[in-house]
């Protein structure tokens, strides 16, 4: 079992690619660094994807995320830069990270960034009575 960060995200195939469903992770304890100041910057990321043929492997994704955690990074780049990563390894129909950081300065900030695959369009909500 490895218990360093790393920078290689695992995945494997999905048991039912045949259908649309959503697949929501919340990670409440990313950290980075200011790279103005180099003090620690705290995060709540949700990532919410339609896988297509694979799909994340959470131990995988667990000592990744931790690998960012001595890089100053900015919060508009580091959002991305997941999201590229993961959508790059995994292929979703659908993927968005939305990236929660705490006070900072008196002010929080939240980054959404998301992926479409080209020709998807996601599945007519259900409203039951």
């Amino acid at each position: 079992m490895s218990t360093k960060p790393q920078t290689v995200i695992e995945t494997f195939r999905n048991p039912a690619p045949h259908t649309d469903y959503t697949i929501r992770i919340t990670m409440p304890e990313f950290t980075c660094l200011c790279p103005k100041t180099g003090q620690p910057d705290f995060a709540t990321l949700k990532l919410e994807y339609v896988p297509d043929q694979l799909c994340i492997e959470l131990k995988a994704l667990k000592l990744y995320i931790w690998s960012f955690r001595d890089r100053g990074c900015f919060h508009e780049a580091v959002t991305n830069e997941i999201l590229e990563y993961l959508a790059g390894a995994t292929a979703p129909r659908f993927m968005r990270l939305t990236a929660e950081f705490l006070v900072r300065g008196g002010i929080y900030t939240t980054v959404v960034a998301q992926k479409t695959q080209p020709g998807w369009s996601p599945p007519a909500d259900v409203r039951l009575p």
